[in-house]
């Protein structure tokens, strides 16, 4: 069976979706209607940057979400389809487009917004997020306890991707203490993460106050196939659940490991990340070596996918 992934932030780069355009229809007509729905030319953002402007929370999230859903509907065109869908923070939103539960226009409306209060939650500087290699969770929690209790600050495990890559977030200082606590308990590298925020942390409960009367508002439908959250790793079956699990993911940790153990233990047996970039792809693979990944982002990744994909959908 398969499950539908899609990127979160971090997957951006500029050119992305431009070789889709111009070689599919689909696709280039999906970029025109985010043009349309965010009254602006967020497409040529994506096609020629520059890229400071689509490094810019705000721009990177529908970007992002952009590409994703046309990559989808490109893929869904052939005949394709999953039993299962996931994604990766901001990637949710994309899931949950694919998954009908949100029209396309309201999540790119939406996700705009999201990345807006999530930059105003903490001023520049005052937060960071760091990622830590070659330590278990269990320890990584530790070292945060520990350098939260000693600076007086926020500092949590944000991303537990895969075994022993979990990424941390929080004020900088408590960061910085947390992966040196981190190196003592074994940790092989710690490495600062270029980020304008610290996402999925405590410091972001003002952003999810902000956001959640704005998703509580939407219009959502019960997904067609299930959607496996962040926020638990539960399959989000109905439209309020989605809803709900969009707002608490917010500053909430993003269980990546825990969702793709769910998927499998539901019976996703490929993974088709759908969007910009492989980085889901990798960390599947770190969880699970026996499934089949594939990641299709532009036309030569496209091809080399349909054939498998047609066969087991």
């Amino acid at each position: 069976m398969i499950a539908f992934v899609f990127p979160g932030q971090g997957a951006q780069k500029v050119g992305m979706g431009k070789s889709l355009a111009d070689d599919f229809p689909i696709c280039r007509q999906t970029l025109a209607e985010a043009d349309e729905a965010l009254g602006e030319a967020l497409s040529t953002l994506c096609f020629e940057g520059p890229e400071e402007r689509l490094l810019l929370t705000e721009n990177t999230q529908p970007a992002i979400l952009a590409v994703s859903v046309a990559v989808h509907r490109l893929v869904e065109s052939e005949g394709v389809r999953a039993r299962f869908a996931a994604g990766h923070s901001l990637g949710e939103y994309s899931a949950h487009v694919a998954a009908g539960t949100l029209s396309f226009a309201d999540a790119l409306r939406t996700v705009r917004r999201r990345g807006r209060y999530m930059q105003e939650a903490v001023p520049v500087g005052e937060g960071a997020m760091a990622a830590i290699l070659g330590l278990d969770a269990a320890d990584v929690g530790r070292a945060c306890e520990e350098a939260a209790a000693a600076s007086g600050q926020v500092v949590s495990p944000a991303n537990l991707n895969a075994p022993g890559q979990v990424v941390i977030a929080g004020h900088a200082a408590a960061v910085a203490l947390a992966g040196e606590r981190a190196k003592a308990l074994g940790a092989k590298r710690v490495i600062p993460l270029a980020v304008s925020a610290p996402f999925h942390c405590a410091l972001m409960k003002p952003a999810e106050e902000r956001l959640a009367p704005e998703l509580r508002a939407l219009s959502a439908s019960n997904p067609r196939i299930p959607v496996v959250a962040n926020v638990d790793a539960e399959p989000k079956l109905d439209a309020a659940g989605a809803i709900e699990a969009l707002v608490r993911q917010v500053s909430s940790p993003v269980r990546w490991e825990d969702v793709v153990r769910r998927l499998i233990a539901d019976g996703a047996r490929t993974f088709v990340e759908l969007g910009p970039g492989a980085v889901l792809a990798g960390l599947i693979k770190k969880i699970d070596r026996g499934v089949k990944v594939v990641s299709v982002e532009d036309p030569t990744t496209f091809s080399s996918a349909l054939s498998q994909l047609r066969a087991e959908s």
